[in-house]
């Protein structure tokens, strides 16, 4: 990412995916999923839809997630503080944010952090 404005489109671009995605799972911007979706026909397929909600639910939470984390580094941009490390304070390499935009932290701080 040479700039803010190219990290920016990237983020918007990635946005826009996700929320498309969620809203074919049928769940919302938070990764819950809608009244709507799979509604219950009958008994004997109780189980079955239970399971499918299960699975549904833990994917629309992952794209919430990912939503969360987009937003969240728009916020940033909308700051100034995009690119900085919340845990050291540097900057982030710029490899890092062409490869993940939406990172908060620098290689070395994310290593140290998972080895905790």
């Amino acid at each position: 990412m040479a700039d803010i404005a190219a990290a920016q489109s990237v983020l918007e671009e990635e946005r826009t995916k996700l929320i498309h995605q969620l809203d074919e799972l049928g769940a919302t911007e938070s990764g819950e999923l809608r009244s709507d979706t799979l509604t219950q026909e009958s008994f004997a397929d109780a189980g079955s839809m239970t399971a499918e909600r299960t699975e549904l639910l833990g994917i629309a939470e992952s794209l919430a997630t990912q939503l969360a984390e987009v937003n969240d580094a728009l916020v940033r941009i909308s700051e100034g503080s995009y690119g900085t490390c919340q845990r050291c304070g540097e900057a982030i390499e710029k490899a890092r944010l062409e490869f993940r935009p939406q990172s908060v932290q620098c290689v070395d701080c994310k290593a140290k952090s998972a080895s905790v």
